[in-house]
């Protein structure tokens, strides 16, 4: 059981690292803050990004320019974040996350992932002004969004 736990660790870790990653190539970092929040404000600042990227996401589809960029930045800023706010110490605090966020770290953050991936290309091609590359990328995040919801949101 303990080396279970330890492999979960360490997988979790490697998926952080691979955000973290991604997350420098677009000149994004963690906010500092969150390290600072008790566990339970970690579970309340991850609703509220997760609430965020909700109605973001919704509007989306209807922006460009300058709007759909910042829409994009929001997307980035709270991807960055999520993994770290479902920390192992958040585990037993009653949200709607299920067990399988810890049980099966390595496929949240690989979801987590691919969501920074998504909204990064969502900037991209508003910067470009690729309405086209946009609207995939817009479509794909949702469907991320979906994929996580199925397999980890009670």
């Amino acid at each position: 059981m303990h080396s279970r736990k330890l492999a979960a660790t360490l997988v979790a870790g490697l998926a952080f690292a691979a955000i973290a990653a991604v997350a420098v190539a677009q000149d994004v970092t963690v906010d500092p803050a969150i390290a600072a929040l008790s566990p339970a404000d970690m579970v309340a600042k991850r609703e509220e990004l997760m609430k965020s990227n909700g109605g973001t996401l919704r509007s989306a589809g209807n922006l460009s320019g300058a709007e759909a960029v910042a829409a994009a930045d929001t997307l980035i800023y709270n991807f960055s974040n999520l993994s770290v706010l479902f920390g192992e110490s958040t585990k037993d605090i009653p949200s709607d996350a299920l067990p399988a966020v810890w049980d099966n770290a390595e496929g949240f953050n690989a979801i987590m992932l691919k969501a920074l991936e998504a909204s990064t290309a969502m900037k991209t091609a508003a910067e470009a002004g690729d309405a086209d590359a946009y609207a995939a990328a817009n479509k794909a995040l949702g469907a991320t969004c979906g994929e996580c919801h199925q397999g980890f949101r009670s």
